[in-house]
């Protein structure tokens, strides 16, 4: 048990910074390419093993995916051992903004946008925009992609210094 006990804390040790890392050893099943920008244990819940994670998927700060049903907290007092639990799937080239909520048994398509401080109660088609409490589908993806074309700019690979000096210029803030 000791053994155990020192084989997971030097892995929390090891994967500090690499929460994806870090979600895999607690269970979650993550695809490839995918990044978490909150400490993994705040995200996942208490039963991470039943979250799957497709590729390319991004979750920003504060989402919490819920696995479980606490409102039957109420079935306690007389079956102290009554829960229920639903598994997590999110598809591949998936964003979920800040502050996002997803319930148990909750399915995410592919190539969809999960807007900040959503709370996602219902599965997520294709494609989909969704927003809000609860989250209702709010447009496409298509339709993002069209709305934002003509504003993109490339400057991840630039040096921070450039990066700033470029987007001070393009909005007049020098």
């Amino acid at each position: 048990m000791l053994r155990q006990i020192k084989y997971f804390w030097d892995m929390r040790i090891s994967c500090r910074g690499d929460q994806c890392r870090y979600a895999r050893l607690m269970g979650v099943r993550i695809g490839r390419d995918c990044r978490i920008l909150d400490d993994a244990r705040n995200v996942f819940g208490s039963e991470p093993y039943l979250v799957t994670l497709g590729d390319h998927v991004s979750i920003t700060g504060g989402v919490n995916f819920i696995t479980h049903e606490g409102g039957v907290w109420l079935l306690r007092e007389n079956d102290p051992d009554a829960d229920v639990f639903t598994p997590i799937t999110v598809g591949n080239n998936v964003f979920i903004g800040a502050k996002a909520m997803i319930m148990p048994g909750v399915r995410i398509g592919n190539n969809v946008i999960v807007a900040g401080a959503s709370v996602v109660s219902r599965d997520v088609p294709d494609n989909s925009i969704v927003g809000g409490v609860p989250a209702r589908i709010i447009g496409n993806t298509d339709e993002f992609i069209q709305k934002v074309s003509p504003e993109l700019v490339r400057v991840r690979s630039l040096p921070p210094e450039k990066k700033k000096k470029f987007l001070l210029e393009r909005f007049k803030l020098d």
